[in-house]
């Protein structure tokens, strides 16, 4: 039997090369994502569960935590990255309005080295929220969050996030935020977030059903 010649030069199919790949185990380069969240266990909880359940084989992400002000967390976000420039391809801080001071100069210094801001307002409770609800209503606190959340997840405690609990919804959350604010900019109004820029970027070309329509329940 004459032995089959090794296709070359325009006798290659489409895909060849991206065949070869797999079958010698060569997989292509992820991108690789910091995420610091400015508090200690809700934010990294959640974003933790969303990694491991999305599983994106297109992304790598490390959570890091500094529970403090919005522009120490951007200190230490810089820093992290300082120490291998070439560790991560993307870094983000996670953080919330509250009744912080110092937003504005945490943006400003956040824009000036390349690193992205998820901002809540007023804070990171609104996206979990959003899950379960399309939420409009100005919000003082997290303190009147907490009612809306643990009627719709009524064992709902912020120090034990399950993600479990909010999977189903994320389409929802997604498409909910956006509508609030399309531009992912307006950090000032209430109640707005822009987590599912983030989210987006962490998911981007995973499960194809997060891209379900939301449903239309209200608080």
């Amino acid at each position: 039997m004459a032995r089959q010649k090794k296709p070359s030069g325009s006798d290659r199919r489409p895909g060849y090369e991206s065949d070869i790949r797999r079958r010698s185990g060569v997989r292509e380069p992820r991108d690789r994502l910091l995420v610091v969240c400015g508090a200690a266990v809700t934010e990294p909880a959640y974003l933790k569960g969303l990694r491991d359940y999305i599983a994106n084989p297109a992304v790598t992400v490390k959570v890091a935590v500094k529970a403090a002000a919005p522009n120490q967390v951007v200190e230490y976000a810089k820093q992290l990255r300082n120490q291998d420039r070439n560790a991560f391809d993307e870094v983000w801080c996670v953080v919330d309005v509250d009744q912080f001071q110092d937003l504005q100069v945490a943006r400003t210094s956040a824009k000036d080295v390349g690193i992205r801001l998820a901002i809540s307002n007023p804070c990171f409770e609104v996206w979990l929220l959003l899950h379960v609800a399309d939420h409009k209503a100005h919000c003082g606190s997290y303190g009147e969050l907490e009612p809306y959340l643990k009627r719709h997840i009524p064992h709902y405690d912020k120090t034990r996030i399950r993600f479990a609990d909010y999977a189903a919804g994320l389409a929802d959350a997604r498409i909910r935020a956006h509508r609030l604010d399309p531009s992912g900019l307006e950090y000032t109004k209430n109640p707005t977030t822009n987590v599912w820029q983030l989210v987006n970027r962490l998911t981007d070309g995973a499960k194809s059903q997060l891209r379900a329509q939301p449903r239309s329940t209200t608080t």
